[in-house]
Order: structure tokens, then sequence, then C-alpha cells
């Protein structure tokens, strides 16, 4: 039996595998702000630094944490990533199994093997507790650096919306961490690549990811841009207009459960990606 094609599914987590912001369920009010204060404190400090604004609002994160006595260990962080709340469908219950398990049972019929990856300007801690870390490959997200005592110091990794491109090409190389830029330039033939953009699928949600949904589409892979199905017509209606100006495949509300749109146009394009490589004939 000839192996498996590897295909990669590609997640954004904020607004794409959770409700809102990570840091807006528990971390935010233990330190005593308001989740509108919290941002707009971010957002000032980005301006007066001139700086990126991922970068301020962790360290506003560890600013506010001391100034409360409560330093952020990964420990801490990891138990704020327990809270948060995820889209309907991703994990099992008792209707059935959950979107991991049936995305990957999707693939084998077809010859394929999916793995998943996160993407995301959040934070790689806060993921490590979510409860469903174990189904992904490898997280690409913001992170803190720690002193001897575990104690966060400094953030080490800041994940925006234009450094999110270089992650596709770590998957599709096969470059699994931040800091190799060795391997990452490298030319690496086509294909000798691991995952190329061919069997790529990536899921996100508004701006912020419109450079890596735009960079998928043009490589070849597949792009779907997904919404809160509580928000307005009009936030709605702003995703939308994204498959108007060619940036994006296609539109869904984020509901992981079968049957659900969001499930047909994933197992879609995984039967497309199958035909593509050839596979579909040896179901």
């Amino acid at each position: 039996m000839p192996a498996l094609l590897k295909t990669a599914l590609i997640y954004d987590f904020d607004g794409t595998l959770a409700r809102g912001n990570m840091q807006e369920v528990t971390f935010i009010p233990s330190v005593g702000m308001g989740i509108g204060d919290f941002w707009g404190e971010a957002d000032r400090l980005t301006r007066s630094a001139d700086g990126d604004n991922i970068l301020m609002y962790m360290q506003l994160m560890l600013q506010r944490a001391r100034e409360n006595g409560q330093p952020v260990t990964k420990s801490l962080l990891r138990a704020h990533g327990e809270e948060v709340k995820l889209f309907d469908g991703l994990k099992a219950d008792l209707t059935g199994p959950g979107w991991f398990a049936r995305i990957d049972a999707i693939g084998a019929r077809y010859g394929l093997e999916i793995e998943h990856y996160i993407i995301s300007a959040g934070l790689e801690e806060m993921i490590e507790g979510c409860p469903i870390r174990s189904a992904f490959r490898h997280v690409f997200a913001s992170k803190f650096a720690y002193d001897d005592h575990g104690v966060a110091i400094w953030p080490a990794v800041g994940v925006n919306y234009t450094t999110k491109t270089q992650y596709l090409f770590r998957v599709n190389k096969g470059v699994l961490n931040h800091w190799d830029h060795e391997r990452i330039n490298r030319f690496i033939a086509d294909e000798a690549r691991p995952v190329p953009f061919e069997r790529m699928i990536f899921i996100g949600d508004g701006d912020t990811d419109v450079p890596t949904m735009k960079m998928m589409h043009t490589k070849g892979g597949f792009s779907i841009a997904v919404y809160d199905p509580r928000n307005s017509e009009r936030d709605q209606q702003k995703i939308y207009s994204l498959i108007s100006e060619d940036r994006v495949n296609f539109v869904a509300a984020a509901d992981y459960r079968e049957g659900q749109p969001l499930d047909l146009i994933v197992k879609g394009l995984i039967g497309r990606i199958a035909i593509n490589a050839g596979t579909m004939d040896e179901i």
C-alpha cells in the first residue's frame, strides 16, 4: 500500500477556532482591567512607541500582572488557555467524533495524511492549555522568554499579520521552529518539500489573516475565511468581500459540526487535492 501524501490544514486561532481573543476570557479580568481598557492601552502604547502591536500587548500583559502581584508563568498561561471558548464541533461529544478525527478519516480514505497546524498571533502557552492542543502537529504562535524561575520576562516571539506568511513556508519545508532561518531560506526543489502548497488549506478570519490567505490562494493552495455565526450581518459582509477581492476561495461560518457548510467545503477540498495528487483512484 503506497504511503499517504502529507496534506496540511492550517488554522488561525482567535476568531477561527475560538470565539474572541484568548486573553479576554480570564486573563485580562484577572489583572484588574476591562477588555476595552486593556486593548485601548495596548494600542496607545503601540502608537507612542511606534512599535509592533503584538509585542506591546504582550509587554502590557507582563506589566499588569506584575502590578497585581501575579507574575506570568507558563503554568498560569496554560490554566487560562483551558478556559477558551471553542466553536461548535471541534471537540468530540455525544453526537460523535470531533472535527479532527472526522477530517483525518476522510483524508485517509482519499490517500492523504492530514496534519493540522496553528499559525496565530495569540499565545502559544495558552494554546498549549486548550482542550484540542493534541490534534496539532505544531503550533506557531507568539510566546514569552522565561527566567530561571519560570517567570515570563520578555516577548520572545511576536507573530503579526505579515510575519504569519513565513510560517506557511516553514510548514511547506518542514522547518518546525521559529529560529532556523538558514533552512527556511535554503533552496529546496518543490518536489522535495514535505507539504507542497497545492496540498494546503488555510482557515482564518478577518483582516489579520488576509496576507496569509492571499499568499495561500496565489501559491495554489486553498483559503477559507470564517466568521462567528453570532456576528452581525455587516461583519459577515466584510468577510464575504474577500471573495470579490480575490483574496480567499471560500467563506463559511465557524461551525465545525458534521454536515455544516465549513465541514462540506473542507471535505470537498480534500477530495480535490486527492484528485490533483492522483490518490483518488486508489480508494
